[in-house]
């Protein structure tokens, strides 16, 4: 790559101490890490990006996706958490051919980049086999974003003679052969991390032995508790006790903790991952989002889209969601208190921008490369038109990203240094015959399983 120099725009770094917006350009080096951010550096430059009346800000990441399911667009929409896990899990999942799970992670990652995000967290629990595992992966290197894929189980219903899917650990061997093989890199665009079950899927040794694996390993872990009947009532409690909480842990949901499971997790530095249009749509309760703040938790949250086949699959309206939705909770209890609205809304935008941004890039270990512009991190970076109708004026640069743009706002992304979307269009990729593979991919897996379930 060569030089590059962004210009003219709106910069919101989101760094700490930073305002929330400035002038000067930034200039990125030839490995596409920003080398410097100021006055006067577009000389320095072999390629210069306009970005007069853009705001320019750090990519998002989007920390919780289940990428295998771009496919099913649109199905949960009026699904429950208990039809959710009979129809997807028991039902769907198992009519994935490895290609499917291919086309669904490199579309979907697309759809990401494309929609302002940097990075994911691809948790990917349909992978039965090697293959399946195998295209997994080369979906998200073809796809050409960053994300960290996270290793899970299926939870298809047993077979006669199998193992509940509770009492099997994750496969060390097969673990160690992507550790050692296709995501060898740590320093690449993907990377590993495991998907696992926690003590709420999962009975003790397998809680034990996956998380033990991950910490052994130096891996991310990230587990669901999307629900107060855990299979292993005390298993927060003994793996704190053990040693097996800690900053490389991540717990998704978790809106039925206890307030002694949940200080326990905080104080651990576990992260949060809030999913909210999911988590109100399927009755898991209020989000985390007060309950982690109130505790000094605010910089251990984290956003996530969560399942594309029934919610948007964007970080704008997750972001925008997941703070009105913590506002709207904090109203609720200063009218029962007072009976009264508060007198203010409690929490800022900048905030929830910063839970999609650099809360991800933490809940990942990734947050000494990305989630802030800053001079040393790689250039994660999107550019957000800002001259449209439905953005002009700009008063507020972090509002207007959070309250008034979208997708097709999102006029630049550059990853790693290097342009993927440019003038409001992807780069490099033939989008409509790969659009055309998934929704072919999508209508068989339904029609099987419409004919298996008939």
């Amino acid at each position: 790559m060569t030089k590059t120099c962004i210009t003219g725009g709106q910069n919101v770094s989101l760094a700490q101490g930073e305002p929330d917006a400035a002038t000067g350009d930034i200039l990125i080096d030839a490995a596409g890490r920003i080398e410097a951010i100021g006055p006067g550096l577009a000389g320095q430059a072999e390629q210069v990006i306009d970005a007069a009346g853009m705001i320019v800000m750090p990519g998002f990441v989007n920390a919780h996706i289940h990428t295998w399911q771009t496919g099913l667009r649109g199905i949960a929409a009026n699904w429950t958490l208990g039809q959710y896990l009979k129809a997807m899990h028991a039902g769907l999942a198992t009519h994935f051919r490895p290609e499917d799970v291919g086309i669904a992670n490199q579309v979907g990652l697309l759809h990401q980049l494309h929609a302002g995000a940097t990075t994911i967290a691809d948790w990917c629990h349909n992978n039965p086999t090697p293959d399946h595992t195998d295209a997994a992966i080369e979906g998200l290197k073809a796809a050409g974003g960053r994300a960290v894929f996270l290793h899970g189980s299926p939870k298809a219903d047993p077979k006669p003679g199998q193992p509940h899917f509770s009492e099997v650990p994750m496969p060390r061997d097969e673990v160690l052969r992507l550790r050692s093989g296709p995501l060898s890199d740590p320093d690449g665009l993907v990377t590993l991390g495991l998907a696992v079950l926690g003590p709420q899927l999962s009975v003790e040794a397998v809680s034990v032995a996956d998380l033990s694996l991950a910490r052994e390993l130096g891996l991310p872990a990230s587990m669901h508790i999307s629900a107060p009947n855990m299979m292993w009532p005390e298993g927060l409690a003994a793996l704190d006790a053990m040693g097996l909480l800690g900053p490389w842990v991540n717990i998704t949901h978790a809106n039925c903790l206890s307030d002694e499971d949940l200080g326990r997790v905080v104080a651990a530095g576990v992260s949060i991952s809030v999913t909210p249009e999911v988590e109100l749509q399927m009755g898991f309760g209020e989000p985390l989002t007060n309950r982690v703040r109130a505790l000094g938790g605010n910089a251990q949250l984290s956003l996530g889209t969560d399942i594309e086949s029934g919610m948007a699959g964007e970080m704008f309206s997750v972001a925008r969601f997941a703070l009105q939705a913590a506002r709207h909770e904090l109203t609720l209890a200063s009218r029962r208190e007072t009976g009264m609205p508060p007198a203010e809304t409690g929490l800022s935008a900048r905030e929830a921008l910063e839970w999609a941004t650099i809360g991800g890039a933490r809940m990942l270990g990734l947050d000494d490369r990305i989630g802030t512009l800053e001079p040393g991190k790689l250039a994660d970076i999107i550019l957000v038109d800002a001259k449209g109708i439905n953005m002009r004026p700009v008063h507020d640069p972090i509002a207007s990203v959070l309250f008034h743009a979208g997708p097709r706002d999102v006029d630049t992304v550059l990853v790693g240094g290097r342009i993927v979307k440019r003038g409001g269009a992807l780069v490099g990729a033939s989008i409509e015959p790969l659009i055309d593979r998934l929704e072919a991919s999508g209508r068989r897996i339904m029609q099987d399983f419409t004919a298996a379930t008939a």
